[in-house]
């Protein structure tokens, strides 16, 4: 179960800092997986981590073979085309950890590599920030992860936490990994989606009565729909995020608001879009978060032709 060679795909922000802690620990046993141009990229320019590059060996499908531990950090939009990149790395022994937001990577990535032990995990008080091509945080975050249940613990598991703590990294195994991806996720379709909506930032989220009522309410019915669905989500989970982002940085920009300044394509899909699906087969009222979801694919789609118009006048 010794765990001596990790991958990890998805150098963004929560890629870039996990990356950089493996790379010091484990040196030539840690790859980031990349190909195309992402690849001579890395290779080129390496990564710039709080003003400091690092190179860490990079190694391209067509070069791969299966890996011990493979961290997936790319944004869900991305996993299709990340798991024909990753294939290469993935063999019976190998397991597969993603810290993406949402709720589905686990059953997606446990679909297309059965033959993996694929594990829930998510990321919480990291403060990664990408700007261009640099990395900029402060806070290295803890990783949660686990199967549905552990009690008792596996040997797989404990063996990652062993790893991963080893890095310096703060790993912990939750006894209900269900509660707690769903938790984030709760806090990820309030908070994302109004401050990428109305352009607030964390302090102002907490602070203006009519960008909270949004969140708090956008978070309530996803409570609504956990309780249909048999998750244990509690009320007590909103009132403490309502507490906790008040404790964040007032001027920080959750990483959806960043997305859609920068012009990239945004988790939508993963936050309200499943949330209605879900709504629909439980048949729980979502108005909230039907408003938010049509109301963000129309700034996007005026964002997008803006860029195509932008681009027509050069």
């Amino acid at each position: 179960m010794e765990i001596k060679t990790c991958g990890l795909i998805g150098m963004g922000a929560i890629g870039v800092v996990y990356g950089d802690l493996l790379y010091q620990a484990y040196g030539e046993n840690f790859t980031a997986i990349a190909s195309g141009k992402r690849a001579e990229r890395l290779h080129r320019e390496g990564i710039l981590h709080n003003g400091k590059i690092f190179h860490p060996p990079v190694t391209e499908p067509g070069e791969g073979k299966p890996v011990d531990l493979l961290l997936v950090c790319v944004k869900n939009y991305q996993l299709r085309e990340a798991q024909e990149d990753m294939a290469p790395f993935v063999g019976p022994d190998t397991k597969i950890l993603p810290l993406l937001n949402g709720i589905t990577a686990t059953d997606r990535l446990q679909s297309a590599f059965p033959q993996a032990c694929v594990f829930y995990g998510l990321t919480v008080v990291i403060d990664a920030v990408r700007s261009g091509r640099e990395v900029v945080n402060t806070l290295n975050g803890i990783i949660q992860f686990g199967k549905a249940v552990n009690s008792p613990l596996t040997e797989e598991a404990s063996s990652i936490r062993e790893y991963l703590q080893a890095a310096g990294i703060d790993a912990r195994i939750p006894e209900d990994m269900i509660r707690g991806i769903w938790k984030k996720w709760m806090l990820n379709v309030g908070i994302n989606q109004v401050s990428a909506l109305t352009g607030a930032r964390y302090g102002q989220i907490a602070h203006v009565p009519q960008a909270n009522a949004l969140f708090v309410r956008a978070m309530e019915e996803v409570l609504a729909l956990a309780k249909a669905a048999k998750v244990d989500l509690r009320e007590e989970d909103v009132e403490e995020y309502k507490k906790l982002i008040e404790t964040f940085s007032p001027d920080a920009k959750t990483s959806m608001l960043q997305d859609m300044e920068a012009g990239r394509k945004t988790e939508l899909e993963d936050f309200s879009g499943v949330l209605l699906k879900l709504a629909s087969r439980y048949e729980v009222p979502v108005p909230i978060n039907s408003v938010l979801y049509e109301a963000l694919r129309a700034k996007e789609a005026i964002r997008l032709e803006a860029a195509h118009a932008a681009s027509r006048e050069k």
